[in-house]
């Protein structure tokens, strides 16, 4: 089932060699972003492997996993500004959590009623509220720079999500 995967690694490692860079953000950066396979983080915003922190859910929203991720970055990976990275076309904006949970239900059979979904009407009115719910926690820097952005999937331009950017 995932012998495809497993050629291509054999591929990647032959070609493969260690960067050499260590484990903290060497650009000091966490990405927030979507788990839109159109987005590439790194390159998107002109960075390399080492550089930066990603952290991936749907909708590219201050989850509480995200902000576990991010207290750990803040405070042990070298971390000290955070691009929201929200995109263009993404399921999970002008949608409602009980409209998608009405269509996992009817996909997966199962009830989703208990499942938070993190949907947004407003993609900059819930960038606001993730940057305040982020700000809010006692384990993030006051000093900590915040950014959020809105990539477009079909030009790769990258524009400010909220007007303080």
């Amino acid at each position: 089932m995932f012998d495809d995967l497993l050629e291509a690694n054999r591929h990647y490692r032959s070609t493969f060699s260690d960067p050499g860079v260590s484990g903290r953000a060497a650009k000091g950066l966490a990405v927030v972003t979507c788990i839109d396979s159109r987005i590439d983080p790194l390159a998107v915003f002109g960075l390399r492997i080492g550089d930066a922190k990603i952290i991936r859910n749907a909708g590219a929203r201050i989850t509480d996993d995200a902000l576990r991720s991010l207290v750990i970055a803040v405070n042990l990976l070298n971390v000290n500004r955070v691009s929201l990275l929200h995109h263009t076309n993404c399921a999970m904006a002008g949608v409602s959590d009980d409209d998608l949970r009405a269509h996992i239900a009817a996909a997966s059979g199962a009830d989703a009623g208990g499942l938070e979904l993190f949907t947004m009407s407003d993609q900059r009115a819930a960038a606001g509220a993730d940057i305040e719910r982020l700000r809010a926690c006692p384990l993030v820097p006051a000093a900590l720079e915040v950014g959020a952005f809105l990539f477009d999937v079909h030009t790769g331009e990258v524009s400010p999500l909220l007007a303080d950017v």
